[in-house]
């Protein structure tokens, strides 16, 4: 049959001794297989030695590479997909391929076997053009080389990169108005072209106007395990530090919105109960909160839960794997070893009430060390609102990984990394800006940027690009400056942080007893010698940021309860017969969803499933 592209595709495929098989299905109206395209090919004399699960893996290789076409946009786009086990007898289809009789080499003996160079190619009948066939066997380019050669086929840039290589007159009036007078926000960094608004923006890779390009950025930040599919202001966010393009957080709303598994893990948005918040933080770790997540799969190590531990004013979030039968000895280890030891003892504590932080020891270790558990009351969990949230992200994230849901601990080191680098929509700022005064290096940039850029981009900590060659020079390293939000609700405030005289914005005596601490500190051995002024104008900084941060809380604090407080809005989505929609898997039972044993990271949705029959108005 031919494709419809409204129906789902699925690929059954086969490996035997001596060939790969494999078939592109779609479901009819009636509900009955149908076939899209029948591929195979016999295998070269190295891929006859692979074992067996080697064999069969070649043969998955090979049916996403020929059916490529179809799937981009399906749930296996960049090929995270989901195996499933199919028996010989009920996988004729795909077995019959992979023994194909003029493919076997016991029937072809007594021929001349005469090599092909053309080897990855086949002549088997297929309904899909040679022409498209050529296009999606070409190999995947890296990333860098791939911006580089796409910037030709897009005349805009290109005519910036021919200005910047050969600075004339000439090349300056093919410009358009416009892009001459934005010409210095542009530069070369090798190959690449990056841009920057002001000497205070990190210069960020251009990206040019190819949408597969552009997509496969996005996939690293968004889709990938280090990016956790996170939502669009925290996808943007982590994004805008490191590239750049036009309309930028359209394309990505646009792409969250879309993401297959993002409207399968992610809740739907529901009328909040009144708040009840409780005191902002004053500054980082002096309270934090904390929390269990119960009901995963069993991992490797017999694990089936997460300790949460959350900074209330910087909003970093620390992540350790526990069993169900975690003691409160064990919970106190896990805290010494995750916050203490890193950060120092909170002024307060915030958890709910749980038999493990109510334990004798547990209270009387807090006691002796001169600190107060606060408790939440049993009927109002929203108290503890911050931790409670965090866990609802880092299920959707684990649900994002969970390939295999026993290797969900595995994962756990990339969605604490994911978390704290996105930016927070009550700060502003990424709880890494926040602690350390700078940006965390991503694997993604380190493929595309050069050592020199690196050195000076975000992925060194510092988020300021030197304005000139002696600057690169100095031995004297630039003071950090405070990211840019991307938050629509901190923006306005934020920027007030760059490039301005933060002793004109926040009265701060630079003789105070921190200050002096600092200036008057001296290491026994160093290789430069200490700069008053830039200690002092770095503690400035520090303090501007944490006021900046306490004033964001507090006016989110004000926000959310407003919000919390406020009559909800109808929903006034419809739905039409025939139409595919997901279905809530809320109060469906864990086994109608998964056959994995555990209800956490089920999917929240299901499906989709066709509308037979609207009943009532919706």
């Amino acid at each position: 049959m031919l494709p419809d592209t409204s129906r789902p595709f699925h690929v059954v495929c086969d490996a035997s001794d001596f060939a790969i098989g494999c078939a592109l299905i779609q479901f009819d109206a009636e509900g009955r297989e149908r076939v899209v395209s029948y591929q195979s090919r016999k295998m070269k004399p190295a891929e006859k030695n692979y074992p067996v699960h080697d064999k069969e893996l070649l043969a998955m290789r090979y049916a996403l590479i020929k059916f490529r076409v179809y799937l981009l946009g399906e749930q296996t786009f960049a090929y995270n997909f989901v195996v499933h086990y199919k028996p010989g007898k009920n996988n004729i289809l795909a077995d019959a391929l992979s023994r194909r009789p003029d493919y076997d080499p016991r029937r072809l003996a007594r021929h001349q076997d005469i090599p092909d160079d053309d080897d990855d190619d086949d002549d088997c009948a297929t309904c899909v053009t040679l022409g498209i066939n050529a296009t999606v066997s070409s190999p995947v380019l890296p990333l860098r080389q791939q911006i580089a050669d796409a910037y030709e086929e897009d005349a805009f840039y290109a005519a910036i990169i021919r200005y910047l290589r050969n600075p004339t007159a000439d090349t300056l009036a093919k410009l358009t108005r416009p892009t001459r007078n934005a010409i210095t926000r542009y530069d070369l960094d090798g190959d690449l072209l990056t841009y920057a608004i002001d000497t205070f923006d990190t210069p960020r890779v251009v990206i040019p106007a190819d949408d597969d390009l552009r997509a496969r950025v996005v996939h690293e930040y968004h889709d990938a395990p280090a990016g956790g599919h996170l939502g669009r202001e925290k996808t943007f966010a982590a994004l805008s530090r490191d590239f750049f393009w036009p309309r930028m957080y359209k394309w990505i709303r646009k792409w969250v919105r879309s993401c297959e598994i993002c409207q399968r893990v992610k809740p739907a948005s529901s009328k909040q109960a009144p708040l009840r918040p409780l005191p902002i933080a004053t500054s980082a770790w002096r309270s934090v909160s904390m929390d269990f997540i119960f009901g995963l799969p069993r991992d490797a190590e017999g694990r089936t839960g997460v300790l949460v531990f959350v900074d209330r004013f910087s909003k970093m979030v620390h992540l350790a794997p526990v069993a169900a039968e975690v003691t409160a000895n064990e919970s106190a280890k896990l805290f010494l070893d995750l916050v203490f030891r890193h950060h120092g003892l909170p002024e307060s504590i915030v958890s709910d009430r749980d038999p493990r932080f109510t334990s004798a020891f547990w209270t009387r270790l807090f006691a002796l060390l001169g600190n107060r558990l606060l408790m939440t009351t049993a009927a109002h969990p929203e108290t503890d609102g911050q931790t409670e949230r965090v866990n609802r992200v880092l299920e959707d994230v684990l649900r994002s990984y969970a390939t295999s849901f026993a290797s969900w601990s595995s994962f756990l080191p990339m969605a604490e990394f994911a978390l704290n680098k996105s930016t927070h929509a009550s700060t502003g700022l990424t709880p890494f800006f926040v602690n350390n005064a700078r940006h965390p290096r991503v694997p993604a940039l380190l493929a595309v940027r050069s050592s020199n850029a690196a050195a000076v981009s975000t992925l060194g900590g510092v988020g300021v690009a030197p304005t000139s060659k002696s600057a690169q020079d100095s031995s004297e390293p630039p003071l950090p400056q405070p990211a840019k939000s991307n938050t629509r609700d901190a923006t306005v405030e934020c920027r007030a942080l760059h490039g301005v005289a933060y002793e004109d914005v926040f009265a701060v005596d630079v003789a105070s007893p921190a200050t002096s601490a600092v200036a008057n500190f001296a290491p026994a051995a160093t290789p430069t010698p200490i700069d008053s002024a830039a200690v002092s104008e770095f503690l400035l900084h520090r303090q501007a940021v944490t006021r900046f941060v306490r004033d964001a809380l507090q006016d989110a604090v004000d926000r959310q309860k407003a919000n919390a407080d406020r009559r909800g809005q109808k929903n006034t989505s419809s739905f039409r017969r025939s139409e595919r929609v997901l279905l809530s898997t809320e109060g469906i039972q864990g086994t109608a969803v998964t056959n994995l044993g555990a209800n956490k990271l089920a999917p929240r949705f299901i499906g989709p499933f066709k509308i037979l029959k609207v009943i009532g108005d919706t």
